[in-house]
C-alpha cells in the first residue's frame, strides 16, 4: 500500500499568526468589496426575471455589443448579456430589471416573447434559435431566497447539535468558530469574483461547510485519542502530533477532491462552474481553518478555561506558553516535586 508523508513531524501551529493575518487580510478585502459595491450579484432564481439562451445561425454571428444595443433599445433597459460557450454564437440574456420582473407577473412568456421580437426585428427571421428560456416571478424568487437562508441556518444549527454531542464544549466551540470562518471567507470569495449567487452556489456553500467540518472533526478525534494516552506533553505538541498523523489521509482526500473540482471548473459547462469555483476555494479555506483557526482557538480556550486534573487528557489547570514555539498559551501537566532530604 502506498504511504505518503508518513511519520512527519512538522510544526504546523508555529505559523498560526501568519495564517490568521493572511485570512484577515482576505476578509478585509471582501468587506471593502461590499462597501464599494453594496449587495451581491443574485441570479434570477432569487430576484425573479427571465433568462433566455439564444444561438445565432447566421454567418458571421453578430457581435455582443450589437446584441446589447438592440436589446437595450427594444426593452428600454440594458439586460445582462454574456457569451455562452466558445463558438461566439450562443448568448445568455438575463432580464432582471424591476420593470421587467413586474412585467413577468403578467405571463410566464411575456418578457421572453418581447426579447424574441426585438432580436427578430434587428437580425431577421430565422437568424437565431432559442435553446432555452426560464421565467421566474418575483414572488417565487422571494420564496427561493427565503428557502436558501433557512437551509443554511438549519444546517448550521444541526452542526452545533452534532458538535455538542460528539465533543466536549472546548472542541465544539473551536470547530464552530472555524466553520463560521469558512462561511464568511466563502461569501467574501463570491463577492470578490462577483459570482452570481444561485441555488447551485448555495449548494456549494453548504458542501464547503460539511467538507471543512469533516476535516476539523478528523483532526480533533485524533487529538482526543492522543490526550487519552496521557503523554507528558503540552496541548500544543499534541495538536501538532495529531495534524501530522492525519496528514497522509488529508493529502489524499484533498488532492482527489481538488482534481474533480478543477476538472469541473475548467472543462465543465458554464452553469456548473460557479459551484466548482466555490468548492475549489472551499478545499483551501477548509484545510486552512482546520489547522490554523480551529487549532489555535482550542489552545486559547484551554488557556482561558483549563481542564481540571483528571479530566480527559489529564491536562492540569496551570497554563504556560509552550517554550520555543511562540504559540498561544496552553495547559501542561505539572512536574512532580522531588522531596528534599
Amino acid at each position: 500500500m502506498l504511504r505518503i508523508l508518513h511519520g512527519t513531524n512538522y510544526d504546523f501551529i508555529r505559523l498560526w499568526k501568519i495564517a490568521i493575518a493572511a485570512t484577515m487580510a482576505f476578509l478585509l478585502m471582501g468587506a471593502a468589496a461590499f462597501i464599494v459595491r453594496p449587495g451581491i450579484n443574485e441570479s434570477i432564481e432569487f430576484t425573479g426575471g427571465t433568462m433566455l439562451q439564444a444561438e445565432f445561425l447566421r454567418n458571421p454571428p453578430p457581435r455582443i455589443d450589437e446584441i446589447r444595443a438592440a436589446l437595450t433599445e427594444g426593452l428600454g433597459h440594458e439586460p445582462g448579456l454574456a457569451e455562452f460557450g466558445s463558438g461566439g454564437r450562443e448568448f445568455t440574456i438575463r432580464a432582471q430589471e424591476t420593470a421587467q420582473v413586474t412585467a413577468q407577473e403578467a405571463g410566464a412568456e411575456n418578457v421572453a416573447n418581447q426579447i424574441r421580437r426585438v432580436l427578430t426585428q434587428r437580425f431577421g427571421e430565422g437568424s437565431f434559435v432559442v435553446k432555452s428560456a426560464h421565467a421566474i416571478g418575483p414572488k417565487v424568487g422571494g420564496e427561493l431566497r427565503r428557502g436558501a437562508i433557512i437551509a443554511v441556518l438549519i444546517s448550521f444549527c444541526i452542526t452545533l447539535v452534532y458538535l455538542a454531542w460528539r465533543f466536549e464544549w472546548r472542541f465544539g466551540a473551536a470547530a464552530v468558530i472555524a466553520t463560521a470562518h469558512d462561511i464568511i471567507a466563502t461569501i467574501a470569495f463570491i463577492k470578490l469574483l462577483n459570482l452570481e449567487l444561485s441555488l447551485t452556489v448555495i449548494a456549494g456553500l453548504l458542501t464547503v461547510l460539511g467538507y471543512s467540518l469533516n476535516d476539523t472533526i478528523i483532526i480533533f478525534d485524533r487529538v482526543r485519542e492522543n490526550l487519552r494516552k496521557k503523554r507528558k506533553e503540552t496541548l500544543y505538541v499534541t495538536l501538532n502530533r495529531s495534524i501530522n498523523e492525519t496528514l497522509p489521509r488529508s493529502i489524499l482526500t484533498h488532492a482527489t477532491t481538488l482534481a474533480a473540482t478543477l476538472a469541473l471548473l475548467i472543462f465543465g459547462p458554464e452553469v456548473i462552474q460557479p459551484f466548482a469555483a466555490v468548492m475549489t476555494f472551499g478545499i483551501f479555506t477548509g484545510t486552512l481553518s482546520s489547522i490554523y483557526i480551529a487549532g489555535p482557538t482550542l489552545l486559547w480556550i484551554e488557556r482561558r478555561w483549563p481542564r481540571e486534573v483528571g479530566d480527559r487528557g489529564g491536562v492540569a489547570p496551570r497554563s504556560h506558553r509552550d517554550p520555543g514555539h511562540g504559540g498561544p498559551a496552553v495547559a501542561a501537566t505539572p512536574k512532580p516535586v522531588r522531596p528534599t532530604r
